[in-house]
Protein backbone atom coordinates (compact mmCIF):
# COMPACT_ATOMS: atom_id res chain seq x y z
CA UNK A 1 0.00 0.00 0.00
CA UNK A 2 1.17 3.51 -0.74
CA UNK A 3 0.05 6.64 1.06
CA UNK A 4 -0.97 9.76 -0.81
CA UNK A 5 1.02 12.91 -0.03
CA UNK A 6 -1.62 15.64 0.12
CA UNK A 7 0.66 18.07 -1.68
CA UNK A 8 1.94 15.83 -4.42
CA UNK A 9 -0.83 13.45 -5.41
CA UNK A 10 -0.37 9.79 -5.99
CA UNK A 11 -0.63 7.41 -8.91
CA UNK A 12 -0.91 3.67 -8.60
CA UNK A 13 -0.64 0.87 -11.13
CA UNK A 14 -3.47 -0.07 -13.43
CA UNK A 15 -6.45 -1.79 -11.78
CA UNK A 16 -5.43 -0.52 -8.37
CA UNK A 17 -8.04 0.34 -5.78
CA UNK A 18 -8.13 3.69 -3.99
CA UNK A 19 -10.08 5.32 -1.19
CA UNK A 20 -10.13 8.99 -0.17
CA UNK A 21 -11.72 10.69 2.83
CA UNK A 22 -11.23 13.37 5.48
CA UNK A 23 -10.38 11.07 8.45
CA UNK A 24 -7.18 8.98 8.20
CA UNK A 25 -8.33 6.31 10.70
CA UNK A 26 -11.49 5.69 8.69
CA UNK A 27 -9.70 5.79 5.33
CA UNK A 28 -7.22 3.21 6.57
CA UNK A 29 -10.05 0.94 7.70
CA UNK A 30 -11.57 1.11 4.23
CA UNK A 31 -8.20 0.54 2.58
CA UNK A 32 -7.67 -2.56 4.71
CA UNK A 33 -10.92 -3.95 3.35
CA UNK A 34 -9.64 -3.36 -0.18
CA UNK A 35 -6.34 -5.05 0.72
CA UNK A 36 -8.26 -8.11 1.87
CA UNK A 37 -10.15 -8.39 -1.41
CA UNK A 38 -13.26 -6.39 -0.62
CA UNK A 39 -14.83 -4.19 -3.26
CA UNK A 40 -15.62 -0.46 -3.33
CA UNK A 41 -18.96 -0.91 -1.56
CA UNK A 42 -17.43 -2.97 1.25
CA UNK A 43 -14.74 -0.33 1.71
CA UNK A 44 -17.11 2.64 1.58
CA UNK A 45 -19.49 1.18 4.16
CA UNK A 46 -16.67 0.15 6.49
CA UNK A 47 -15.07 3.58 6.19
CA UNK A 48 -18.39 5.36 6.74
CA UNK A 49 -19.10 3.44 9.94
CA UNK A 50 -15.66 4.34 11.33
CA UNK A 51 -16.14 7.97 10.28
CA UNK A 52 -19.17 8.07 12.56
CA UNK A 53 -17.02 7.11 15.54
CA UNK A 54 -14.03 9.39 14.93
CA UNK A 55 -15.96 12.43 13.63
CA UNK A 56 -19.04 12.17 15.85
CA UNK A 57 -20.73 15.49 15.09
CA UNK A 58 -20.26 15.35 11.33
CA UNK A 59 -21.83 11.95 10.66
CA UNK A 60 -22.93 8.69 12.22
CA UNK A 61 -25.82 6.29 12.74
CA UNK A 62 -28.24 9.14 13.45
CA UNK A 63 -27.61 10.89 10.14
CA UNK A 64 -28.49 10.85 6.45
CA UNK A 65 -26.66 9.89 3.26
CA UNK A 66 -26.50 10.40 -0.49
CA UNK A 67 -24.92 8.03 -3.01
CA UNK A 68 -23.79 8.20 -6.64
CA UNK A 69 -22.17 5.10 -8.15
CA UNK A 70 -21.13 3.43 -11.38
CA UNK A 71 -20.97 -0.36 -11.53
CA UNK A 72 -17.96 -1.90 -13.24
CA UNK A 73 -20.22 -4.54 -14.76
CA UNK A 74 -22.14 -1.85 -16.65
CA UNK A 75 -20.02 -0.78 -19.62
CA UNK A 76 -22.40 2.05 -20.50
CA UNK A 77 -22.56 5.43 -18.80
CA UNK A 78 -25.17 4.47 -16.25
CA UNK A 79 -24.75 6.33 -12.97
CA UNK A 80 -27.00 5.17 -10.16
CA UNK A 81 -28.19 7.38 -7.33
CA UNK A 82 -29.86 6.74 -3.98
CA UNK A 83 -31.00 9.19 -1.34
CA UNK A 84 -31.40 8.47 2.38
CA UNK A 85 -32.65 11.91 3.46
CA UNK A 86 -33.27 13.17 6.96
CA UNK A 87 -37.03 13.58 6.83
CA UNK A 88 -39.23 15.64 9.12
CA UNK A 89 -41.11 13.65 11.73
CA UNK A 90 -44.83 13.02 11.52
CA UNK A 91 -45.58 15.38 14.40
CA UNK A 92 -44.44 18.54 12.57
CA UNK A 93 -46.73 21.16 11.08
CA UNK A 94 -45.80 23.79 8.46
CA UNK A 95 -46.38 26.85 10.63
CA UNK A 96 -45.41 25.49 14.04
CA UNK A 97 -42.43 27.85 14.38
CA UNK A 98 -43.94 30.97 12.79
CA UNK A 99 -43.90 32.84 16.11
CA UNK A 100 -40.37 31.76 17.00
CA UNK A 101 -38.48 33.21 14.02
CA UNK A 102 -35.61 35.57 14.75
CA UNK A 103 -34.24 35.66 11.20
CA UNK A 104 -32.05 33.91 8.68
CA UNK A 105 -28.45 33.13 9.51
CA UNK A 106 -26.48 35.76 7.53
CA UNK A 107 -24.24 32.98 6.22
CA UNK A 108 -27.28 31.13 4.90
CA UNK A 109 -27.00 28.17 7.27
CA UNK A 110 -30.57 27.93 8.46
CA UNK A 111 -32.95 30.20 10.34
CA UNK A 112 -32.37 31.46 13.84
CA UNK A 113 -35.29 30.58 16.11
CA UNK A 114 -35.96 31.36 19.75
CA UNK A 115 -34.13 29.05 22.15
CA UNK A 116 -32.42 27.43 19.13
CA UNK A 117 -35.25 24.89 18.97
CA UNK A 118 -34.55 24.00 15.33
CA UNK A 119 -30.79 23.75 15.84
CA UNK A 120 -30.12 21.77 19.02
CA UNK A 121 -31.91 19.21 21.14
CA UNK A 122 -34.76 16.83 20.48
CA UNK A 123 -36.88 19.26 18.42
CA UNK A 124 -34.08 19.59 15.84
CA UNK A 125 -34.04 15.87 14.96
CA UNK A 126 -35.27 14.39 11.69
CA UNK A 127 -35.74 10.70 10.90
CA UNK A 128 -32.28 9.24 10.16
CA UNK A 129 -31.46 7.24 7.02
CA UNK A 130 -27.73 6.45 7.07
CA UNK A 131 -28.07 2.92 8.47
CA UNK A 132 -30.63 2.05 5.80
CA UNK A 133 -28.31 3.37 3.06
CA UNK A 134 -25.20 1.53 4.25
CA UNK A 135 -27.08 -1.73 4.67
CA UNK A 136 -28.55 -1.44 1.18
CA UNK A 137 -25.12 -0.81 -0.34
CA UNK A 138 -23.72 -3.98 1.21
CA UNK A 139 -26.70 -6.19 0.51
CA UNK A 140 -26.95 -5.17 -3.16
CA UNK A 141 -23.32 -4.83 -4.20
CA UNK A 142 -21.00 -5.76 -1.36
CA UNK A 143 -19.12 -8.99 -0.76
CA UNK A 144 -18.82 -8.68 3.03
CA UNK A 145 -21.45 -9.20 5.67
CA UNK A 146 -22.99 -6.38 7.67
CA UNK A 147 -21.30 -7.76 10.80
CA UNK A 148 -17.89 -7.73 9.09
CA UNK A 149 -18.41 -4.14 7.97
CA UNK A 150 -19.31 -3.08 11.53
CA UNK A 151 -16.29 -4.68 13.19
CA UNK A 152 -13.62 -2.03 12.46
CA UNK A 153 -15.91 0.70 13.83
CA UNK A 154 -16.61 -1.44 16.90
CA UNK A 155 -12.87 -1.79 17.44
CA UNK A 156 -12.24 1.94 17.16
CA UNK A 157 -15.14 2.80 19.48
CA UNK A 158 -14.15 0.28 22.14
CA UNK A 159 -10.35 0.39 21.89
CA UNK A 160 -10.30 4.13 21.30
CA UNK A 161 -8.56 6.56 19.00
CA UNK A 162 -6.32 9.58 19.37
CA UNK A 163 -8.22 12.85 19.44
CA UNK A 164 -6.98 14.74 16.42
CA UNK A 165 -6.31 18.45 16.07
CA UNK A 166 -9.23 19.31 13.79
CA UNK A 167 -11.73 17.75 16.19
CA UNK A 168 -10.33 19.85 19.05
CA UNK A 169 -10.35 23.02 16.97
CA UNK A 170 -14.00 22.39 16.19
CA UNK A 171 -14.87 22.01 19.86
CA UNK A 172 -12.99 25.17 20.78
CA UNK A 173 -14.42 27.34 17.99
CA UNK A 174 -17.07 29.78 19.10
CA UNK A 175 -20.30 30.26 17.18
CA UNK A 176 -20.10 33.17 14.77
CA UNK A 177 -23.46 34.50 15.96
CA UNK A 178 -24.99 34.32 19.45
CA UNK A 179 -28.19 32.89 17.99
CA UNK A 180 -26.24 29.91 16.58
CA UNK A 181 -24.77 26.88 18.34
CA UNK A 182 -21.10 26.01 18.50
CA UNK A 183 -20.13 22.35 18.25
CA UNK A 184 -19.37 22.37 21.96
CA UNK A 185 -22.76 23.87 22.82
CA UNK A 186 -24.54 20.95 21.17
CA UNK A 187 -22.69 18.68 23.59
CA UNK A 188 -23.27 20.92 26.58
CA UNK A 189 -27.03 20.94 25.99
CA UNK A 190 -27.36 17.15 26.42
CA UNK A 191 -26.43 15.32 29.64
CA UNK A 192 -25.50 12.08 27.88
CA UNK A 193 -23.30 13.92 25.38
CA UNK A 194 -21.60 15.70 28.27
CA UNK A 195 -20.92 12.39 29.99
CA UNK A 196 -19.28 10.91 26.92
CA UNK A 197 -17.49 13.84 25.32
CA UNK A 198 -16.47 16.07 28.24
CA UNK A 199 -13.81 15.37 30.87
CA UNK A 200 -14.12 17.47 34.03
CA UNK A 201 -16.51 19.67 32.10
CA UNK A 202 -14.08 20.33 29.26
CA UNK A 203 -13.61 18.77 25.81
CA UNK A 204 -10.74 16.39 25.24
CA UNK A 205 -7.44 17.77 23.96
CA UNK A 206 -5.40 16.85 20.90
CA UNK A 207 -3.39 13.67 21.41
CA UNK A 208 -5.59 12.32 24.19
CA UNK A 209 -7.05 8.84 23.86
CA UNK A 210 -10.83 8.63 23.59
CA UNK A 211 -13.16 5.67 23.85
CA UNK A 212 -16.93 5.43 23.32
CA UNK A 213 -17.93 1.95 24.52
CA UNK A 214 -21.64 2.79 24.26
CA UNK A 215 -21.27 3.46 20.53
CA UNK A 216 -19.29 0.23 20.25
CA UNK A 217 -22.05 -1.71 22.00
CA UNK A 218 -24.69 -0.22 19.70
CA UNK A 219 -22.64 -1.28 16.70
CA UNK A 220 -22.22 -4.76 18.22
CA UNK A 221 -25.97 -4.98 18.63
CA UNK A 222 -26.51 -3.95 15.00
CA UNK A 223 -23.86 -6.41 13.84
CA UNK A 224 -25.67 -9.22 15.64
CA UNK A 225 -29.28 -8.27 15.01
CA UNK A 226 -28.87 -6.66 11.58
CA UNK A 227 -29.32 -3.10 10.35
CA UNK A 228 -33.11 -3.48 10.29
CA UNK A 229 -33.10 -3.47 14.09
CA UNK A 230 -32.43 0.27 13.88
CA UNK A 231 -35.85 0.77 12.31
CA UNK A 232 -37.97 -2.10 13.62
CA UNK A 233 -36.23 -3.80 16.53
CA UNK A 234 -34.92 -3.19 20.01
CA UNK A 235 -32.88 -0.15 18.99
CA UNK A 236 -35.91 1.40 17.33
CA UNK A 237 -37.90 0.88 20.53
CA UNK A 238 -35.21 2.49 22.70
CA UNK A 239 -34.76 5.42 20.34
CA UNK A 240 -38.46 6.13 19.81
CA UNK A 241 -39.19 5.96 23.54
CA UNK A 242 -36.46 8.50 24.26
CA UNK A 243 -37.55 10.76 21.43
CA UNK A 244 -41.20 10.64 22.53
CA UNK A 245 -40.32 11.36 26.15
CA UNK A 246 -38.42 14.50 25.20
CA UNK A 247 -40.72 16.18 22.71
CA UNK A 248 -39.12 15.11 19.43
CA UNK A 249 -41.21 15.09 16.27
CA UNK A 250 -39.90 11.68 15.10
CA UNK A 251 -42.00 8.67 16.14
CA UNK A 252 -41.68 4.90 16.15
CA UNK A 253 -43.85 4.81 13.03
CA UNK A 254 -41.50 7.27 11.30
CA UNK A 255 -38.62 4.88 11.91
CA UNK A 256 -40.62 1.83 10.89
CA UNK A 257 -41.90 3.44 7.68
CA UNK A 258 -38.61 5.02 6.61
CA UNK A 259 -37.61 4.13 3.02
CA UNK A 260 -34.68 4.90 0.76
CA UNK A 261 -35.36 6.92 -2.35
CA UNK A 262 -34.31 5.87 -5.82
CA UNK A 263 -32.68 9.10 -7.02
CA UNK A 264 -31.31 8.96 -10.59
CA UNK A 265 -28.56 11.59 -10.80
CA UNK A 266 -28.91 14.93 -12.51
CA UNK A 267 -27.09 14.68 -15.86
CA UNK A 268 -25.32 17.13 -18.11
CA UNK A 269 -22.46 17.58 -20.56
CA UNK A 270 -19.51 19.96 -20.66
CA UNK A 271 -17.14 20.15 -23.63
CA UNK A 272 -17.83 16.52 -24.49
CA UNK A 273 -17.54 15.24 -20.92
CA UNK A 274 -20.59 13.77 -19.19
CA UNK A 275 -21.48 14.86 -15.66
CA UNK A 276 -23.61 12.90 -13.18
CA UNK A 277 -24.39 14.32 -9.76
CA UNK A 278 -27.07 14.28 -7.07
CA UNK A 279 -30.57 15.31 -8.12
CA UNK A 280 -33.17 17.33 -6.20
CA UNK A 281 -33.20 18.41 -3.46
CA UNK A 282 -29.40 18.38 -3.56
CA UNK A 283 -26.61 20.11 -5.46
CA UNK A 284 -25.94 18.27 -8.71
CA UNK A 285 -28.37 20.19 -10.90
CA UNK A 286 -26.69 23.44 -9.89
CA UNK A 287 -23.27 22.12 -10.96
CA UNK A 288 -24.73 21.23 -14.36
CA UNK A 289 -26.43 24.63 -14.62
CA UNK A 290 -23.18 26.50 -13.92
CA UNK A 291 -21.30 24.40 -16.46
CA UNK A 292 -23.93 25.17 -19.10
CA UNK A 293 -23.28 28.88 -18.62
CA UNK A 294 -19.49 28.49 -18.73
CA UNK A 295 -19.47 26.21 -21.75
CA UNK A 296 -20.08 29.15 -24.08
CA UNK A 297 -16.79 30.78 -23.06
CA UNK A 298 -13.19 29.66 -23.52
CA UNK A 299 -12.42 29.52 -19.81
CA UNK A 300 -8.90 28.16 -20.29
CA UNK A 301 -7.99 31.14 -22.48
CA UNK A 302 -8.91 33.51 -19.65
CA UNK A 303 -6.19 32.06 -17.42
CA UNK A 304 -6.82 30.11 -14.24
CA UNK A 305 -8.01 32.38 -11.42
CA UNK A 306 -7.36 35.52 -13.46
CA UNK A 307 -9.61 38.48 -12.72
CA UNK A 308 -11.73 37.79 -15.81
CA UNK A 309 -11.93 34.09 -14.99
CA UNK A 310 -13.01 34.77 -11.41
CA UNK A 311 -15.59 37.33 -12.52
CA UNK A 312 -17.23 35.07 -15.11
CA UNK A 313 -17.11 32.01 -12.86
CA UNK A 314 -18.55 33.97 -9.96
CA UNK A 315 -21.38 35.38 -12.05
CA UNK A 316 -22.21 31.93 -13.44
CA UNK A 317 -22.39 30.59 -9.89
CA UNK A 318 -24.59 33.46 -8.78
CA UNK A 319 -26.93 33.04 -11.75
CA UNK A 320 -27.39 29.31 -11.20
CA UNK A 321 -28.12 29.93 -7.52
CA UNK A 322 -30.95 32.30 -8.51
CA UNK A 323 -32.74 29.35 -10.06
CA UNK A 324 -31.68 26.95 -7.32
CA UNK A 325 -32.81 29.15 -4.47
CA UNK A 326 -36.20 29.75 -6.04
CA UNK A 327 -37.04 26.22 -7.13
CA UNK A 328 -34.95 23.57 -5.37
CA UNK A 329 -36.95 21.42 -2.95
CA UNK A 330 -37.96 17.87 -2.18
CA UNK A 331 -39.39 16.68 -5.49
CA UNK A 332 -41.82 14.40 -3.66
CA UNK A 333 -43.54 17.54 -2.36
CA UNK A 334 -42.82 20.22 -4.98
CA UNK A 335 -42.51 20.30 -8.76
CA UNK A 336 -38.80 20.98 -9.27
CA UNK A 337 -37.92 21.97 -12.88
CA UNK A 338 -34.67 20.02 -13.06
CA UNK A 339 -34.72 19.67 -16.87
CA UNK A 340 -35.18 23.43 -17.28
CA UNK A 341 -32.49 24.26 -14.71
CA UNK A 342 -30.06 21.87 -16.44
CA UNK A 343 -30.89 22.94 -20.00
CA UNK A 344 -28.41 24.48 -22.42
CA UNK A 345 -31.06 27.10 -23.23
CA UNK A 346 -31.15 28.31 -19.64
CA UNK A 347 -27.35 28.44 -19.63
CA UNK A 348 -27.40 30.57 -22.78
CA UNK A 349 -29.91 32.94 -21.20
CA UNK A 350 -27.74 33.55 -18.18
CA UNK A 351 -24.64 33.91 -20.34
CA UNK A 352 -26.34 36.74 -22.23
CA UNK A 353 -27.29 38.43 -18.94
CA UNK A 354 -23.69 38.23 -17.73
CA UNK A 355 -22.21 39.45 -21.01
CA UNK A 356 -24.58 42.41 -20.95
CA UNK A 357 -23.41 43.32 -17.47
CA UNK A 358 -26.94 43.18 -16.07
CA UNK A 359 -27.27 42.77 -12.29
CA UNK A 360 -28.09 39.33 -10.95
CA UNK A 361 -30.27 39.47 -7.86
CA UNK A 362 -30.07 36.16 -6.06
CA UNK A 363 -32.76 35.58 -3.46
CA UNK A 364 -31.36 34.16 -0.22
CA UNK A 365 -32.32 30.71 0.97
CA UNK A 366 -31.37 28.42 3.80
CA UNK A 367 -28.62 25.88 3.23
CA UNK A 368 -27.05 23.05 5.16
CA UNK A 369 -24.49 23.54 7.87
CA UNK A 370 -20.86 23.62 6.65
CA UNK A 371 -20.05 20.24 8.13
CA UNK A 372 -20.78 16.67 6.88
CA UNK A 373 -18.27 14.09 5.58
CA UNK A 374 -17.59 12.06 2.46
CA UNK A 375 -15.81 8.97 1.13
CA UNK A 376 -14.78 8.26 -2.46
CA UNK A 377 -13.74 4.77 -3.60
CA UNK A 378 -12.71 3.15 -6.88
CA UNK A 379 -11.84 -0.54 -6.74
CA UNK A 380 -9.70 -2.78 -8.94
CA UNK A 381 -12.77 -3.95 -10.84
CA UNK A 382 -13.76 -0.40 -11.77
CA UNK A 383 -16.68 0.10 -9.37
CA UNK A 384 -16.96 3.79 -8.47
CA UNK A 385 -18.57 5.00 -5.24
CA UNK A 386 -19.15 8.58 -4.12
CA UNK A 387 -20.91 8.69 -0.73
CA UNK A 388 -21.71 11.86 1.21
CA UNK A 389 -23.20 11.43 4.68
CA UNK A 390 -23.90 13.78 7.55
CA UNK A 391 -25.51 14.77 10.83
CA UNK A 392 -25.74 18.41 9.78
CA UNK A 393 -23.83 19.71 12.78
CA UNK A 394 -25.54 17.21 15.16
CA UNK A 395 -28.38 17.90 17.55
CA UNK A 396 -26.14 16.97 20.45
CA UNK A 397 -28.78 14.44 21.53
CA UNK A 398 -27.65 10.95 22.51
CA UNK A 399 -30.20 8.40 23.69
CA UNK A 400 -28.79 7.12 27.01
CA UNK A 401 -26.62 4.08 26.47
CA UNK A 402 -26.50 4.25 22.65
CA UNK A 403 -23.45 6.49 22.22
CA UNK A 404 -24.26 8.17 18.88
CA UNK A 405 -25.73 11.61 18.16
CA UNK A 406 -28.78 12.35 16.08
CA UNK A 407 -28.90 14.86 13.22
CA UNK A 408 -30.20 18.43 13.57
CA UNK A 409 -31.74 18.66 10.12
CA UNK A 410 -34.83 20.61 11.18
CA UNK A 411 -32.61 23.69 10.99
CA UNK A 412 -32.63 23.42 7.21
CA UNK A 413 -36.37 23.75 6.80
CA UNK A 414 -38.05 27.07 6.11
CA UNK A 415 -40.10 28.01 9.21
CA UNK A 416 -42.47 30.05 7.03
CA UNK A 417 -45.38 28.04 5.61
CA UNK A 418 -46.16 27.93 1.90
CA UNK A 419 -42.60 27.96 0.57
CA UNK A 420 -40.58 25.38 -1.35
CA UNK A 421 -38.71 24.21 1.73
CA UNK A 422 -41.45 24.68 4.32
CA UNK A 423 -41.85 22.04 6.98
CA UNK A 424 -44.02 18.98 6.29
CA UNK A 425 -44.15 15.42 7.67
CA UNK A 426 -41.79 13.01 5.88
CA UNK A 427 -40.36 15.82 3.78
CA UNK A 428 -36.65 16.15 3.07
CA UNK A 429 -34.92 19.52 2.85
CA UNK A 430 -32.41 20.94 0.41
CA UNK A 431 -28.69 20.25 0.78
CA UNK A 432 -25.58 21.13 -1.18
CA UNK A 433 -24.41 17.51 -1.24
CA UNK A 434 -23.08 16.54 -4.68
CA UNK A 435 -21.53 13.07 -4.89
CA UNK A 436 -20.47 13.11 -8.55
CA UNK A 437 -18.91 11.18 -11.42
CA UNK A 438 -17.39 12.75 -14.55
CA UNK A 439 -17.14 10.56 -17.66
CA UNK A 440 -14.92 10.81 -20.73
CA UNK A 441 -15.52 8.68 -23.83
CA UNK A 442 -18.05 6.58 -21.94
CA UNK A 443 -15.81 5.74 -18.98
CA UNK A 444 -15.47 7.25 -15.49
CA UNK A 445 -12.71 9.84 -15.33
CA UNK A 446 -13.26 11.62 -12.03
CA UNK A 447 -15.14 10.48 -8.92
CA UNK A 448 -15.59 13.10 -6.22
CA UNK A 449 -17.64 14.70 -3.49
CA UNK A 450 -17.20 16.84 -0.40
CA UNK A 451 -18.58 18.16 2.87
CA UNK A 452 -19.22 21.91 3.14
CA UNK A 453 -22.91 22.91 2.72
CA UNK A 454 -23.69 24.65 -0.60
CA UNK A 455 -19.98 25.41 -1.04
CA UNK A 456 -19.78 21.70 -1.87
CA UNK A 457 -21.39 22.66 -5.18
CA UNK A 458 -18.96 25.40 -6.12
CA UNK A 459 -15.90 23.49 -4.88
CA UNK A 460 -16.64 20.24 -6.72
CA UNK A 461 -17.41 22.34 -9.81
CA UNK A 462 -13.98 24.01 -9.71
CA UNK A 463 -12.18 20.70 -9.34
CA UNK A 464 -14.00 19.47 -12.44
CA UNK A 465 -13.09 22.64 -14.34
CA UNK A 466 -9.46 22.39 -13.25
CA UNK A 467 -9.22 18.88 -14.70
CA UNK A 468 -11.28 19.45 -17.86
CA UNK A 469 -10.30 23.00 -18.87
CA UNK A 470 -6.78 23.21 -17.48
CA UNK A 471 -5.55 19.63 -17.62
CA UNK A 472 -4.52 19.63 -13.97
CA UNK A 473 -3.69 16.46 -12.10
CA UNK A 474 -6.23 15.58 -9.46
CA UNK A 475 -3.93 16.83 -6.70
CA UNK A 476 -3.40 20.15 -8.48
CA UNK A 477 -7.13 20.42 -9.16
CA UNK A 478 -8.14 19.78 -5.54
CA UNK A 479 -5.47 21.99 -3.99
CA UNK A 480 -5.83 25.02 -6.26
CA UNK A 481 -7.33 28.15 -4.60
CA UNK A 482 -11.10 28.48 -4.91
CA UNK A 483 -13.88 31.04 -4.95
CA UNK A 484 -17.58 30.94 -4.13
CA UNK A 485 -20.46 33.23 -5.12
CA UNK A 486 -24.07 32.44 -4.28
CA UNK A 487 -26.01 35.53 -3.21
CA UNK A 488 -23.88 38.64 -2.76
CA UNK A 489 -20.09 38.94 -2.80
CA UNK A 490 -17.60 36.70 -4.53
CA UNK A 491 -15.64 35.05 -1.71
CA UNK A 492 -12.05 33.86 -2.20
CA UNK A 493 -9.52 31.87 -0.25
CA UNK A 494 -6.63 34.08 0.82
CA UNK A 495 -4.29 32.41 -1.68
CA UNK A 496 -6.01 34.47 -4.38
CA UNK A 497 -4.07 37.76 -4.40
CA UNK A 498 -5.59 41.11 -3.53
CA UNK A 499 -4.34 42.63 -6.79
CA UNK A 500 -6.44 40.09 -8.71
CA UNK A 501 -9.46 40.84 -6.59
CA UNK A 502 -8.93 44.58 -7.11
CA UNK A 503 -9.57 44.11 -10.83
CA UNK A 504 -12.68 42.04 -10.16
CA UNK A 505 -13.91 44.65 -7.66
CA UNK A 506 -14.29 47.19 -10.45
CA UNK A 507 -17.32 45.17 -11.58
CA UNK A 508 -18.53 43.18 -8.59
CA UNK A 509 -18.03 43.05 -4.79
CA UNK A 510 -15.36 40.55 -3.79
CA UNK A 511 -13.43 39.69 -0.65
CA UNK A 512 -11.42 37.06 1.19
CA UNK A 513 -12.70 34.44 3.59
CA UNK A 514 -10.41 33.84 6.60
CA UNK A 515 -8.97 30.64 5.15
CA UNK A 516 -6.04 29.89 2.87
CA UNK A 517 -7.06 26.23 2.78
CA UNK A 518 -10.56 25.10 3.70
CA UNK A 519 -13.57 27.31 4.28
CA UNK A 520 -15.01 25.83 1.07
CA UNK A 521 -16.14 22.30 0.26
CA UNK A 522 -13.48 19.80 1.32
CA UNK A 523 -13.20 17.81 -1.91
CA UNK A 524 -12.27 14.11 -1.87
CA UNK A 525 -11.46 13.01 -5.41
CA UNK A 526 -10.11 10.10 -7.45
CA UNK A 527 -8.95 10.39 -11.08
CA UNK A 528 -8.88 7.41 -13.45
CA UNK A 529 -6.40 7.75 -16.30
CA UNK A 530 -8.43 7.21 -19.49
CA UNK A 531 -5.52 5.46 -21.23
CA UNK A 532 -3.76 3.41 -18.55
CA UNK A 533 -6.50 3.08 -15.94
CA UNK A 534 -4.08 4.28 -13.27
CA UNK A 535 -5.66 5.89 -10.23
CA UNK A 536 -4.61 9.10 -8.51
CA UNK A 537 -6.33 10.75 -5.59
CA UNK A 538 -6.36 13.85 -3.43
CA UNK A 539 -7.94 14.94 -0.16
CA UNK A 540 -8.53 18.64 0.38
CA UNK A 541 -5.83 20.34 2.44
CA UNK A 542 -8.52 22.06 4.48
CA UNK A 543 -9.07 18.76 6.29
CA UNK A 544 -6.88 16.03 7.77
CA UNK A 545 -7.70 13.48 5.10
CA UNK A 546 -5.71 11.31 2.76
CA UNK A 547 -5.91 9.01 -0.22
CA UNK A 548 -4.75 5.42 0.08
CA UNK A 549 -4.12 3.10 -2.86
CA UNK A 550 -3.93 -0.67 -2.65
Amino acid sequence: MGQHDIFAGMTHKKQASMIVGPQPVAVEAGAQVLREGGNAFDAAVTCALVQGVVDPQMNGLGGYALLTLQLASDRAVNPIGFDAPATAGSKVTPDMWANDIIGMNPDGWGYFLKDKINDAGYTSICTPGTVKMLDMMLSRWGTRSWAEACQPAINVAEDGFMIYDKLVRGWNEKARYPEACSLLEYIERNAEAQRIYLKNGQPYGAGEWFKNPDYGQTLRHLAEKGADDFYHGELATRMSADLAANGAFVTADDLANYALRDAPPARGTYRGYEIASATAPHGGATIVAIMNILEGWDMAALGHNSAEYIYRLGMAMKAAFVDRNQHMADAAFNAVPIDWMCSKERGAYWREVIEAGKPIEAMPTITGTPTTTHVTVVDKHGNCVSLTHSLGASSGVITPGLGFMYNNSMINFDPYAGRANSIAPSKGRTTGMTPSIVYKDGKPLLVLGAPGATRIITSCLQVMLNVIDFGMSVAEAVHAPRIDCQINHIRCQTRIPEYVMADVRKRHPIGHIPFAHGGMGLVQAIHIDPVTGALSGASDTGCDGMALAV
